[in-house]
């Protein structure tokens, strides 16, 4: 369940990061994610030199593979009757999806495999608390806002 609600996340902070200017709000997203992590992590400067090329390599790959999954999914969004669609159209769709998620994975582990074969693993384990939480309190802020 827990992938399921991370990749949720993922692709609603992708859609309001796009729906909201884009480029801007995004950057604005990415600029305080850094900022928290650096901040949680408390790296030291040996440890910064070898987590941010990573970080940001990772950051990358995952960024190209959402582009990619945004522009393959498109004729699955436009269809506002999947009725319309062949049991074919339909099942290649899914199949795409269920490729993306795996491909998404495999960019997790991979990198997963280089934090952990670079940084002391408490430091990785640290990285993870630290997504876990900054995903909690952007939501939460996205709630705050939408009430104001």
């Amino acid at each position: 369940m827990k992938p399921i609600l991370v990749f949720l996340f993922l692709s609603f902070t992708s859609c309001f990061a796009f729906a909201q200017n884009h480029q801007g709000n995004h950057q604005d997203i990415e600029n305080y994610k850094i900022t928290y992590l650096k901040e949680k992590l408390d790296l030291t400067p040996a440890e910064d030199k070898i987590f941010w090329p990573i970080y940001n390599s990772w950051q990358s790959e995952q960024g190209a593979l959402r582009k990619e999954r945004k522009g393959k999914m498109i004729s699955f969004r436009k269809s506002t009757d999947i009725e319309s669609l062949s049991d074919t159209e339909v099942q290649q769709l899914i199949q795409n999806e269920l490729n993306f998620k795996q491909r998404d994975l495999d960019i997790e582990k991979k990198y997963y495999n280089k934090l952990k074969s670079s940084l002391p693993i408490k430091t990785v384990g640290k990285y993870y608390r630290a997504q876990e939480t900054f995903k909690r309190e952007l939501l939460s802020r996205y709630r705050d806002g939408k009430k104001s």
